[in-house]
């Protein structure tokens, strides 16, 4: 149960992180809606994140905390503190330049990150100039996911988990007190970017410091240590970073279709991110040290179990929010967000990306659990091709659907290149011999299947019913969904129960952080 306690952990704090992302793009959506000015902030965003996301959280992960846990096994605190030392200060030099070049270039990055903005100066001026103020944070928080990976891999993970909540506090802050002394709202979001990331590395640099493993910045050499580092990083650049690669290829293609489009898929992915980084975040961040130090230890069916477990776990959370979101996209965004500057026509655009986006979530969270199969074993190459291939369909998709079905068509494409990426990968680690399905989990897919069946079939048909009562008013409309997720967990606790999907037992456990 210790993953399953590590993965609450982590699914905790990531679910008030999100709750109060809600609340931060709710307040967006209200001042912003979806015009020029949010479309640029959101390019602004994206592109600090997109780096982050690719490189800092994916490769970097992916190849740290295999190697770091050998250190600690190997040669214990001092060995292990020694590595991440100089890796620290290998990554703050190349950072520094890396962030300082892209904020000179930022004009000549913006034509390839979001080439449809070029037939709009204002526009086009707007995100470069959001851009630059929000690029620092890339060196920020790619320290922070050192030093979360460093965390994590100690045992520790409540304080990397709880870095997204000073986030969402700074844009909230930033939205609220700054928007009246500046340019835009834009402006302001795009400076509490900039803030949160800074304290965020403050804050990760203080837990370091009460886990009694302080770290020194010493003159940066490419150790034989650090060269391993970047040999395993460079193909999990892409083999990590698939789904972002995906999201990149959206906004391009997203710039060169009406205004506000770029805002839709924004707005559609932020739901679609809620289960997204409650399970998959959290089964991935917990389940990579676990496997990296059973693996370590030889013990191959210690290893497999967990994935196991694990898919199970992120499957039985993760179907059912999928069709929810699938049933009643529109309740869900005109609550949300139906306010001020976003009105009915915004919430019949970005509900319908929802719906797309929604047909990939378990998917998105099957690469998050299956990933870590391959990085644990040191394997960051393997990934590349199942990447390429993917990130070639998901491009192919694009241009073929983005034309009927405009920004839908964009959210399809990713949700279909998803799955194809989860199944390659699934089939390469069962082919190697490094997974197999047990009987529990063979028994457990078809159970929760038919559970989440039953949910969304009782969500349709409540919906139905109260569909009058929530076209009154927005009030209304708020009690209304809150009705329909209550019927919604009710219905499939009892039908996972009932059909055997999930054991009253193994619940309990769950909920007993303290159990062993």
């Amino acid at each position: 149960m210790a993953l399953l306690r590590s993965i609450a952990t982590v699914g905790g704090y990531t679910m008030i992180s999100r709750l109060l992302g809600f609340t931060r793009d709710i307040l967006i959506a209200a001042t912003l809606g979806a015009g020029p000015v949010a479309d640029a902030f959101f390019v602004a965003f994206k592109l600090p994140n997109f780096f982050r996301r690719l490189f800092a959280e994916g490769a970097f992960n992916a190849a740290f905390v295999p190697l770091f846990t050998r250190q600690m096994s190997e040669g214990g605190r001092d060995a292990a503190r020694a590595f991440t030392e100089e890796v620290l200060s290998v990554f703050v030099v190349t950072l520094l330049f890396f962030v300082t070049a892209l904020q000179v270039a930022m004009p000549w990055v913006m034509y390839g990150f979001a080439p449809g903005f070029a037939d709009d100066p204002y526009r086009f001026g707007l995100a470069v100039e959001l851009a630059q103020v929000t690029f620092p944070y890339l060196l920020f928080i790619s320290l922070v996911s050192q030093l979360g990976g460093v965390l994590n891999s100690l045992g520790r993970f409540a304080a990397a988990a709880a870095t997204p909540i000073i986030l969402n506090l700074c844009l909230i802050g930033a939205i609220l007190g700054l928007s009246p002394f500046l340019e835009t709202p834009g402006h302001a979001l795009a400076w509490g970017v900039a803030v949160a990331g800074a304290a965020q590395f403050i804050w990760l640099m203080v837990a370091c410091h009460r886990a009694e493993f302080r770290l020194r910045l010493l003159r940066p050499r490419l150790t034989p240590r650090v060269k391993r580092l970047l040999f395993l990083m460079l193909p999990g650049v892409i083999g990590a970073g698939v789904v972002q690669i995906n999201l990149l290829i959206d906004v391009v293609i997203s710039s060169l279709l009406p205004s506000g489009s770029v805002s839709f898929l924004y707005y559609a992915d932020r739901i679609n991110q809620l289960p997204l980084g409650v399970i998959g975040v959290a089964v991935g961040t917990a389940l990579l040290p676990l496997l990296s130090r059973q693996l370590r230890a030889g013990d191959d069916a210690a290893a497999t179990a967990s994935t196991n477990r694990a898919l199970e776990f992120a499957l039985l959370l993760t179907l059912p929010g999928a069709i929810a979101l699938m049933v009643m996209p529109d309740l869900i965004v005109s609550v949300l967000f139906e306010r001020g500057a976003f009105g009915v026509a915004e919430t019949a655009a970005t509900s319908a990306a929802l719906a797309a986006y929604a047909l990939g979530l378990p998917a998105y969270v099957l690469i998050k659990v299956l990933a870590p199969g391959f990085f644990a074993r040191e394997d960051t190459a393997t990934p590349v091709k199942v990447a390429a291939f993917c990130v070639a369909i998901n491009l192919f998709l694009n241009l073929a659907l983005m034309g009927p079905l405009l920004h839908v068509g964009i959210a399809l494409a990713t949700a279909i290149s998803a799955w194809i990426n989860a199944g390659l990968l699934a089939w390469l680690l069962v082919r190697r011999g490094h997974f197999v399905a047990d009987a529990r989990l063979r028994r457990a897919i078809p159970r929760i299947l038919l559970a989440s069946a039953a949910m969304g079939g009782a969500l349709w048909f409540a919906q139905d019913v109260l569909s009058g009562i929530a076209d009154a008013d927005a009030a209304r409309a708020a009690v209304v969904l809150a009705v329909l997720v209550a019927l919604g967990l009710v219905v499939f606790a009892a039908a996972a129960v009932g059909f055997g999907a999930a054991r009253l037992a193994d619940i309990k456990r769950l909920l007993d952080r303290s159990s062993g």
